[in-house]
Parts: structure tokens; C-alpha cells; sequence
């Protein structure tokens, strides 16, 4: 054996309670899983003490952003996530058509600033894809083939961008990808009505691939977003993921519940479909997509130019206060915004939009709209409007995963710009500190499972997500009374805390004692023709 963790206590990720024992380590795989295993080790690592789990699946990321330029994922790995799916809420940088390079990186500049664009295909994508420290399955998102294929036409496809859609998801279906991502929140995605994203759900089905949605709508239509969600799987036959899953605005507050029940009610009636969720009170997105979705009409360029006009931001103003922010839905007022990255004015990072507004003398609404033309319409915001009763609704629902919805970033390097969401450094430790130890909604053990063996059912991983003789050693040893999320809103670039943690990945030491160790073992996870990702 080349690695030996001896005495720690073992959670398989079945779900199971944790059991003292040993765990040897051959190559990528792990050989044994035993009360006690004798024998020569190259290396013994003492696990007394600590917790010995499968590597964390962060089922829910934008990392496809990052990784190739922080290809050692800090903030991930440190987190004791081992593998993360990425290109969600129909945000892929694959495909990128010729002559559309640009278009593609004004679209995502307030989620990829500082990301290179360049032309490629779905296969080309997956096949360059760099060594990073993590694995990675990846998604191709509806965002982007709309926007390769239509712009941002607020209209429906003809035939044949119909037909030129579904060839770009063939093309990455064929090449491996995991599945399909929506974004339905926001435009071009929200101009697809309930037919397109079936016909483009039918192609899934003949891949044996998987949906992954951004609800249409996160607040004030959260119900009616989740039945259309539970409509798709039972029309297309397919696996469902609903993702970072939540019930934003002060008008539907409590709503988890309803919500809940429904995806129980769906999955008892034969249809697979499932959840995941951040443990935080506060949202990322773009700013401009908190504007009324006529807004984008036509791009970028088009948008700030209509953000300049007086009559466009009355029209603005009555909206928000008709309706709310768009999918987040009404919010106490807008010290509940705060700067995340703004790419052309850093030095407004993690002030709120109320206190911009106070200091220039002005409406908020005013403000934002300057703002975001200022900025080039890549600033990217926190927003508080979850409610804490239904995160611990979430959280303890035995069914509903956890996913981060963040990057993985660092604290030097390009990457340590702006005021990311905590959530990037802290939502595996979080739901361990805070849910598990502090407020005792739930077991160890249950936690665990939700971040490895349920995730890794979902994804229908092949041999990752449960500590078994034979499948991958993606395995994170840590101290349960020592492993919290210190990332705040206001100070996020943080490690959690454990001077013991250790990660593998494919058997080779990612974190050795809390420190990174510079590995790149990551492999980029495929599809099968049979729906098994390996």
C-alpha cells in the first residue's frame, strides 16, 4: 500500500454511522477498508480523532470560470471537495462559435472577468481542459447555446435554431458531458418557453444525460418554477436537478416546506428529481440581472445604452416596486445589495448599493443604473433576501444536497480580487459547524452522506462518493470539532479552520496537514453511453 490512514473514525457516505477503523491507499484506488490493517505503507497518516470521509461532490459550481487560471483550487480542496460539476444556470464558456468570442464574453463578464475567451467546440473544450487539483464533470449550458445561435433575441427559435441548438447538445452530449444546464431567471434563457427546453430535454433522454435548472423563478413564481421543473422530468424521462434551490424575497418566506413536499410527492410517484442548497441568508448574481428581464433586450451594449435614458429607469422604478428585484423578489431595501467584484471600479467592493446611493446623493435606482453602466454591466452582488427558518427547512430535509454555487478562488493570485461570497471558502465546513455541531438539525453522518454518496448517486458517479474497496481514493480526513467556516461577507477570502485536514484526490495528497501541496490530480469526469460517469 502507498498511503495508510490508521484510527480514524470512518463515514462511508452511505449514510451509515462513523466506525473506527483503517483505510489503505494503492495508486488511485483504495485497497482496503478494515477494523485494522497490518503492513508496510510508504506513508501512515494518524487519524485519531478524526473524521474519515469520501471526498466531498460539489454538485452545484461555477468553477469552469476559475480553474484554468487557479487551476489548484484552493478554496475548494481546502473545503474537502474533491470533485465539482460545473457550467450551471446555462452558463458554459463551450461552445464558442467562430466570431462569437466577444459576445460570449461580455455575456459571462460579471461571473468571469478574468477569464481568456477563445473559439472552441464542446469535445475541443473537454479534451484541453487543464490539469486542476479537482475533478470535474461539465455541463453546457442553454444560456450559451441560445446565445451562439440567437443573441439575445426575445423571441422563440425557428426550426432551424431549433435544429442548431440541438446539434451543439448532441455534439456535447457526444463528447461526454454530463447533462444540460438552464438558467430560465434571466435572458436569453428566460425567452425559452415550456416546448424548447422539452424538445432539447428529448435529447437528453436519448443520451441518458441530465437537466440541471436554475428555477424560472426563485421568488415570487417559486411554486409554479418548481412544478415546471417536476413537468420536465416527467415529459422528458430524465434526471432532474433543481439547483441552488431556495425561496428568495420577503413575500415567500416559508415557502420551503410547500416546496419540499411537492419534489417528495414527484419522487413518489417514480419521477427522479432532486435539490441542492447553500447554507447562507444571501444570493450571488450579476447586477444587471436583478433588473426587470426587458432590460438585456439585445445585449450588452444595447442595455447600457438604454440604462442612460430617464424614462427607462421610471419604468425600472415602478417594476422593482410593483414586483421586486427579478427572482429575488422584495427585499427590505437595498443596504441588502452589497458590491461582490466589479471589474472596472474594485474600490467599491463590499460597500451597498444604499450606501453609494446615500454618499452620491441619489435614488437607488438612479444609482444602479449608473452604476452598472460604469461598470460595463460585469458588476456582480450579494443579495440578502433568504430566509434563515428556511435554510434549516433545506438543510434538514434528508433529500435535498449541498452544493456551493461558487468558484473556486484563493487568497493571492488573480483570484483574490473583489469580496466573493463566503460560500466559496465555507459551505462544506458550514453545514458541519453550524447545522451539525452547533444547532444539531442533523447527524454527522447524514451530513456526510448528503455532500458524497446521495451527490454521488445523483450524478450517477461510477466509483467515487462512498469509502469502498476498489473505487477512487477521493478521501478528506478532518477534525469534526475543528473544521468551521470563517469566511464572512465582509472578510471572505478565509480558509476554515483544522491544522489536521488532510485531502486526497486519485490517491495523491492535495492537502497534507492543511497546506496545499501543489497536485494537480484532477481528471475531467465523462459521460457514458449508459448514463454512468467515470
Amino acid at each position: 500500500m502507498d498511503i495508510l490512514i490508521r484510527g480514524g473514525t470512518i463515514f462511508d457516505g452511505s449514510g451509515a454511522p462513523g466506525i473506527r477503523g483503517d483505510v489503505g491507499i494503492a495508486g488511485s484506488r483504495i485497497a482496503r477498508v478494515a477494523e485494522r490493517i497490518d503492513g508496510h505503507a510508504g506513508r501512515v497518516i494518524d487519524a485519531s480523532g478524526l473524521a474519515v470521509t469520501p471526498g466531498f461532490i460539489d454538485i452545484k459550481t461555477h468553477s469552469d470560470f476559475t480553474l484554468p487560471i487557479n487551476p489548484k483550487a484552493e478554496s475548494k480542496v481546502r473545503q474537502g471537495v474533491t470533485t465539482e460539476i460545473i457550467g450551471h444556470c446555462g452558463y458554459s464558456v463551450a461552445p464558442c462559435l467562430p466570431g462569437k468570442v466577444e459576445l460570449l464574453r461580455d455575456y459571462l463578464s460579471p461571473s468571469a472577468p478574468w477569464l481568456p475567451f477563445r473559439e472552441t467546440s464542446f469535445p475541443a473544450y473537454l479534451n484541453t481542459f487543464p490539469a486542476t487539483a479537482v475533478n470535474a464533470g461539465m455541463l453546457v449550458g442553454h444560456n450559451t447555446l441560445r446565445l451562439m445561435v440567437m443573441g439575445m433575441d426575445e423571441r422563440a427559435p425557428t426550426r432551424g435554431e431549433l435544429d442548431a441548438m440541438v446539434t451543439l447538445l448532441e455534439d456535447a452530449l457526444g463528447a461526454g458531458a454530463l447533462g444540460f444546464s438552464s438558467g430560465l431567471f434571466t435572458a436569453p434563457g428566460s425567452y425559452a418557453r415550456p416546448e424548447e427546453m422539452i424538445a432539447l430535454g428529448q435529447v437528453l433522454k436519448r443520451h441518458n444525460a441530465q437537466y440541471f435548472t436554475h428555477l424560472r423563478d426563485e421568488s415570487n413564481g417559486v411554486l409554479e418554477a418548481v412544478d415546471e421543473a417536476i413537468q420536465f422530468a416527467e415529459s422528458c424521462g430524465v434526471h432532474v436537478e433543481i439547483v441552488h434551490f431556495k425561496c428568495s424575497g420577503l413575500d415567500n418566506w416559508g415557502k420551503a416546506a410547500t416546496a419540499l413536499d411537492m419534489l417528495r410527492r414527484a419522487r413518489d410517484r417514480g419521477l427522479d428529481i432532486d435539490c441542492d442548497a447553500y447554507p447562507y441568508a444571501a444570493g450571488s448574481n450579476p447586477l444587471k440581472n436583478l433588473m426587470p428581464q426587458w432590460v438585456q433586450a439585445g445585449g450588452v451594449d444595447a442595455m447600457l445604452e438604454r440604462l442612460r435614458l430617464p424614462g427607462c429607469r421610471d419604468h425600472i422604478r415602478s417594476d422593482i416596486t410593483r414586483d421586486g428585484l427579478n427572482n429575488w423578489g422584495r427585499i427590505p431595501s437595498w443596504e441588502c445589495v452589497q458590491v461582490s467584484i466589479s471589474p472596472h471600479l474594485p474600490q467599491f467592493a463590499g460597500r451597498t448599493l444604499a450606501s453609494i446611493a446615500a454618499e452620491r446623493g441619489q435614488d437607488p435606482i438612479d444609482t444602479v443604473c449608473d452604476y452598472l453602466v460604469d461598470d460595463r454591466g460585469a458588476t456582480r452582488v450579494l443579495v440578502s433576501a433568504i430566509s434563515e427558518d428556511d435554510i434549516r427547512e433545506i438543510v434538514r430535509a434528508p433529500e435535498t444536497l449541498v452544493g456551493s454555487d461558487g468558484n473556486c478562488v484563493a487568497t493571492d493570485g488573480t483570484v483574490s480580487q473583489g469580496m466573493p461570497h463566503p460560500r466559496f471558502y465555507g459551505t462544506f465546513p458550514r453545514i458541519i459547524a453550524r447545522y451539525v455541531a452547533a444547532e444539531k438539525l442533523l447527524p454527522l453522518e447524514r451530513a456526510i452522506h448528503k455532500m458524497t454518496g446521495a451527490t454521488a448517486r445523483a450524478l450517477k458517479l461510477e466509483d467515487r462518493g462512498l469509502l469502498r474497496e476498489g473505487w477512487r481514493a477521493d478521501i478528506a480526513i478532518f477534525d469534526p470539532a475543528d473544521f468551521r467556516d470563517r469566511a464572512t461577507y465582509l472578510d471572505p477570502h478565509q480558509y476554515p479552520s483544522g491544522e489536521r485536514t488532510c485531502v486526497m484526490i486519485n490517491g495523491e495528497m492535495v492537502v497534507d496537514h492543511a497546506h496545499h501541496t501543489g497536485a494537480l490530480p484532477g481528471v475531467v469526469l465523462r459521460r457514458a453511453a449508459d448514463g454512468r460517469v467515470r
